[in-house]
């Protein structure tokens, strides 16, 4: 009789098992919407950390996901970032820490050791079973630059138009009047001549602009039948300069009604001189400042609305109940705040990102959290959340405890890294839940109080009152990062012009 039970209860428990192995093995892999924004800073609603913004869109995708407030970017540039994201691996081991031109495929694999044979996120996905499809900017390139694309075609099953020049074709221009005739100084930065530095409504409709177009593509996959998990990753390039939009998003910002970024005339006193102080000067020399705040809010409004017909078309699709959405941006922006335009600092202004996660029936959305997050942490993090192995070159960690508890924090900080000028080794910044340390690499020293002081107006770096905290965050720096990697001359993804 025992000897019975034991055989029925033996059999009952593989039966359990096998049907456990089963219904694990009938669970359908989760799709995967990868959106990542250009020059995007956190003057979105959610962040909140600029008035007059609305970006009802932003808003609604927070309600339905986790918001990290806390994440920053690799390192301040647009190629380094993007290239740190795709791979997993942090500029310090690439040595990737600026931008790097005149490329035409994935040059990345030639600049770095470290990264010959680095495998990215759509290319995992893609050799674990899923069809993964791109458009817009991914990879590193320019609406100014065709042909100048740091994007590997071989790591997508389908890319929309040519994904070595990718966006250039798409984005039309306003009619230019001379900085001469319009009474401004010489000495316009990028050159004045394009006036790729301006802020100016295009006269076409939505339609006709890019990223309109990449989102209309990007709906049609979604509305597709595929035989095969989707892996769709969609680049968007505004808000990048120049900051030209249709002409009904400035209306949106009347210039009467702008307000300027909180700043202070002795700002720099205890800080390092940004490298872009002089186009500062010729913005306030010139009185363009508001007209350039209106163009690049302006150009977060017409992104807002591209983001929510891109979550209207996940809705309408079927694939609405199992796909993880993953929005982030390459990197934060100033718009004159410590005197500095666009990106190349340190400070959380230039480093901190928008960042929102997704997952189904996982993710504790409509809530926020203050883990301090590296962009690197989000292929780990999407590979858990697709049940794939993690690549070993993965330098980031899962982000999958927080968007299951956002209140859960680890004692894990950001870590974002550039080269200054002519530096051969890079500075780095550091960031807890309240201070953000940063060490140049000639070690000069800033720490700011961030919920004192979120504008970073005073260096605490000096005296003994932060010593301690000082102390804490210098011994979280990198040790041996990698040398300032160059173009290398004899790569055969050099852009060679006819």
């Amino acid at each position: 009789m025992k000897e019975t039970m034991n055989r029925i209860c033996l059999g009952t428990l593989c039966v359990f098992i096998i049907g456990c192995q089963q219904l694990h093995a009938e669970q359908p892999k989760p799709n995967v919407l990868f959106i990542a924004i250009d020059d995007l800073n956190d003057y979105i609603s959610p962040l909140d950390n600029q008035p007059g913004v609305k970006t009802p869109n932003f808003e609604r995708l927070a309600r339905r996901s986790v918001t990290f407030a806390n994440a920053h970017c690799a390192a301040p540039a647009c190629h380094p970032s993007r290239v740190a994201v795709m791979t997993g691996v942090h500029s310090v081991s690439s040595g990737i820490y600026t931008n790097l031109f005149k490329a035409h495929g994935p040059r990345w694999r030639d600049e770095s050791p470290k990264l010959k044979n680095a495998t990215t996120i759509s290319q995992h996905f893609r050799d674990h079973g899923y069809y993964a499809v791109g458009g817009g900017k991914l990879f590193h390139t320019l609406q100014w630059t065709p042909g100048d694309s740091q994007n590997d075609p071989n790591v997508w099953d389908e890319y929309r138009g040519d994904p070595l020049d990718p966006i250039s074709k798409d984005w039309p221009r306003p009619e230019l009047i001379s900085d001469e005739k319009s009474g401004l100084t010489p000495g316009r930065p990028l050159g004045g001549r394009y006036q790729l530095f301006g802020a100016k409504p295009l006269q076409v409709p939505d339609e006709q602009t890019g990223d309109h177009m990449v989102v209309d593509w990007a709906a049609e996959q979604l509305s597709k039948s595929h035989q095969k998990p989707l892996f769709l990753a969609v680049g968007l390039f505004r808000p990048h300069i120049p900051f030209e939009v249709p002409q009904a998003y400035f209306d949106m910002h009347p210039l009467e009604s702008i307000q300027l970024p909180a700043h202070r005339e002795d700002d720099l006193d205890d800080a390092r001189i940004p490298e872009r102080q002089h186009w500062h000067k010729w913005v306030t020399d010139n009185g363009q400042w508001k007209k350039f705040m209106q163009g690049y809010l302006a150009c977060i409004s017409y992104t807002d609305h591209q983001l929510g017909r891109l979550l209207d078309a996940l809705d309408a699709s079927p694939l609405k109940e199992n796909t993880i959405v993953v929005l982030w941006t390459d990197h934060g922006f100033h718009i004159g705040e410590k005197e500095n335009w666009e990106k190349f600092c340190l400070w959380d202004q230039t480093t901190r990102v928008p960042l929102f996660i997704h997952a189904p029936e996982m993710s504790a959305d409509g809530q926020t959290c203050q883990q301090p997050t590296t962009l690197t942490d989000l292929f780990p993090t999407l590979c858990e959340l697709a049940d794939l192995p993690i690549p070993e070159q993965c330098e980031g960690v899962s982000l999958v405890p927080q968007i299951r508890k956002p209140e859960e924090l680890t004692n894990r900080l950001s870590l974002t890294s550039h080269c200054f000028g002519s530096d051969q080794t890079p500075s780095h910044a550091i960031s807890d839940t309240q201070y953000r340390y940063i060490h140049y690499a000639d070690g000069f020293e800033e720490l700011y109080d961030l919920n004192a002081d979120p504008n970073e107006f005073k260096n605490l770096a000096g005296g003994t009152a932060y010593q301690e905290v000082k102390d804490r965050l210098k011994k979280e720096l990198p040790n041996g990062s990698a040398p300032r990697r160059k173009v290398p001359i004899d790569s055969i993804y050099n852009l060679k012009k006819p």
